[in-house]
């Protein structure tokens, strides 16, 4: 135990007005870094080592007893005055000079050490170095080292924390990040429950091949094993969801492990894992030093094998109906493929997941294909004499048929033919097959199909023209709120949809333009919506964020809104709000299933975002959706415009 330092350089910090703290009690306080317990006792003031020797417990949550400082952890005595403890034992704690002046009470401390660099910065270093720029997640007493490492980038202007209010919600974030750009985010949590809540949004990314980084916390390792608090085998946890997992101990290559889980992430389009316990985290760095990609990374170019792409050239020359369908995996790469297109006259359309990636109003775009489409995709594929498919999973979901001639292109060899077989698998990067069919298809033959295009579209569009005047008495319908979306929405908007009726309606009636479409697309995981668009934001700042989600689906994430108020992003939600799991409800009735167990008790939601700090909007007639909307979308900031749907007009 230490005396009261004399020093006359001493550092005075002001930690307590005059008459905070009565008599005969203890109270945590700060000076600097510091964490002090301050007490008042017989009409002194004293500062003491906050920290217990035994369990670490802070002495300022304790209590006086009897003239003894009590550790509210284990109940272990103190002088409150000397620190020292009764019975003649060595195990006190240390006391701080203390001055009472006019203004109140001040501690003086030692000058401060410089901030030891550790084996975390090494590998926030290695991390930022990969470029990576945005970390999703919550601070907890298991990650604090690795915490402190980015608090320490971040304000060198190297890397932006989001700290969420759930962290499901921020893997879903880094997500919707990775699917937008392509680049990883990370995510970080506690051990324990922290680490597990983040499963389901890593399984997003992993079945959507989004790269993504996960960064959990760990007891400390001496304690590994007989089930301290809050451990959990994270190793065997994230077996099944990480392409990658490793535990960072006291000998590792630290910066090597940030380079595997990187390379690991980016290469596969997969999740990636770091399990970090709490004592490595605080290691003095020494002598090394972070690393990043170079020398460690190729260009993805992937060029066909040449019998294949003869293959596929041969076969598109016979193609006089020629019909391209685009999937997620081509969403970098549309470019390349609408010019294939425009040479070849044919149509375009997407599975839900690529929604966008062409626009509605290019000639020859036909929207979506599927359960979530339109019925111009699904006449140009039933047409058509050859199915040409570029980075698609063939999800029962989009309905591809396997009737047609199918030329399949795709970066993932295992993807080719995987659910049955295909007459052309083309295996290579999607932009460079699409280049090569450009320059080695004459495509003459084929008919130009841009009058039908804009005919199917003719008929659709009155259709939903006539869906507009739907109304039962119980909500605004679907046609209508997307109808308005598609008119006020901004065409370069980031739109991140959430899972249900209104995610169908919206496949179904929006009409897209440059907009870009995040959804869960092979995990269909409800509760996306709104952690995605917290995501999206942070990717493309520069770009309008837009939410669309049910009620059912917001209220697994709600609080998120806190998260976006508290760094102003300015997301726009359109919540579809029918008080039910629509649905389901559709798949009981289509079981000859009675509805049970659907119906949801709501807050208002627009008064509930006016409460956390955002604009809520409430709509009930389609007369106020173009003017709640105009609202919102010039609102510099998180706004929520809640309309009251009806569940049975989707």
């Amino acid at each position: 135990m230490s005396e009261i330092p004399t020093a006359s350089e001493l550092i005075w910090f002001k930690v307590l007005d005059l008459n905070e703290l009565p008599e005969g009690r203890v109270k945590t306080v700060t000076a600097g870094h510091k964490s002090l317990a301050m007490t008042h006792y017989q009409g002194k003031y004293t500062a003491l080592e906050n920290r217990c020797p035994h369990q670490g417990g802070p002495l300022g949550e304790g209590s006086i007893e009897g003239g003894w400082l009590r550790c509210p952890w284990h109940g272990w005595d103190y002088c409150p005055t000397t620190g020292k403890p009764p019975g003649g034992y060595d195990d006190g704690v240390a006391v701080f000079a203390t001055e009472t002046r006019d203004d109140g009470v001040y501690v003086g401390l030692d000058p401060e050490p410089p901030r030891t660099r550790t084996v975390s910065d090494v590998m926030v270093e290695t991390m930022v170095n990969w470029g990576v720029r945005h970390v999703f997640g919550m601070v907890g007493h298991s990650n604090l080292g690795f915490a402190d490492a980015m608090r320490e980038a971040e304000e060198a202007g190297k890397l932006t924390f989001i700290g969420i209010r759930h962290e499901g919600a921020a893997a879903f974030a880094a997500s919707a990040y990775a699917k937008l750009t392509g680049k990883p985010a990370a995510c970080f949590a506690i051990a324990g429950p922290g680490a597990t809540n983040l499963l389901t949004g890593l399984w997003d990314a992993k079945v959507d091949r989004a790269p993504v980084l996960a960064l959990t916390g760990q007891v400390d390792t001496q304690v590994l094993g007989p089930g301290a608090f809050q451990e959990v085998d994270l190793s065997t946890a994230f077996r099944g969801v990480a392409a990658w997992s490793q535990t960072v101990l006291h000998s590792s290559k630290f910066a090597e492990l940030m380079n595997l889980a990187l390379k690991n992430a980016i290469l596969k389009r997969d999740v990636a894992h770091l399990i970090l316990p709490n004592e490595v985290q605080e290691l003095p760095a020494g002598e090394r030093q972070a690393s990043g990609p170079a020398g460690r990374m190729t260009e993805l170019q992937i060029t066909p094998p040449a019998d294949a792409l003869q293959t596929a050239v041969d076969t598109l020359q016979t193609a006089k109906r020629p019909v391209i369908i685009v999937g997620h995996g081509a969403r970098f790469h549309m470019d390349a493929v609408t010019r294939l297109a425009e040479k070849l006259n044919a149509p375009v359309v997407t599975t839900f997941k690529a929604k966008g990636q062409i626009a509605d109003d290019h000639p020859l775009g036909c929207g979506v294909l599927g359960r979530s489409g339109t019925p111009v995709a699904s006449w140009f594929m039933n047409e058509c004499d050859l199915l040409l498919v570029f980075g698609a999973s063939f999800s029962n979901h989009t309905g591809i048929t396997p009737k047609k001639p199918i030329i399949q292109v795709d970066y993932d060899a295992m993807a080719l033919g995987k659910f049955h077989k295909v007459d052309v698998p083309v295996w290579g990067e999607i932009s460079v097959v699409a280049q090569h069919l450009i320059e080695k298809v004459d495509g003459s033959q084929a008919v130009d199909q841009r009058r039908e295009v804009k005919q199917r579209w003719s008929i659709w569009r009155e259709e939903k023209r006539r869906r507009l005047a739907d109304d039962r008495g119980n909500g605004v319908n679907s046609a209508a709120v997307f109808a308005a979306m598609s008119k006020m929405v901004p065409d370069d908007a980031v739109i991140a949809v959430d899972v249900g009726n209104n995610t169908y309606s919206f496949g179904r009636y929006f009409e897209c333009k440059k907009q870009s479409v995040l959804m869960s697309g092979y995990l269909g995981s409800i509760g996306f919506g709104y952690p995605a668009a917290i995501g999206a934001y942070c990717a493309a700042p520069d770009r309008k964020t837009i939410c669309v989600s049910g009620d059912g689906g917001f209220g697994q994430y709600m609080a998120e809104i806190l998260t976006a108020v508290k760094y102003n992003m300015d997301i726009t939600h359109v919540l579809l709000n029918n008080n039910e799991l629509g649905k389901i409800s559709k798949e009981q009735r289509a079981d000859d299933l009675d509805v049970w167990q659907t119906s949801l008790v709501n807050p208002n939601f627009a008064r509930y975002a006016e409460n956390c700090g955002a604009l809520g909007i409430q709509v009930t007639h389609p007369d106020q959706l173009e003017g709640a909307l105009k609202r919102a979308l010039d609102h510099s900031g998180p706004a929520l415009v809640e309309v009251l749907t009806d569940a049975h007009l989707i």
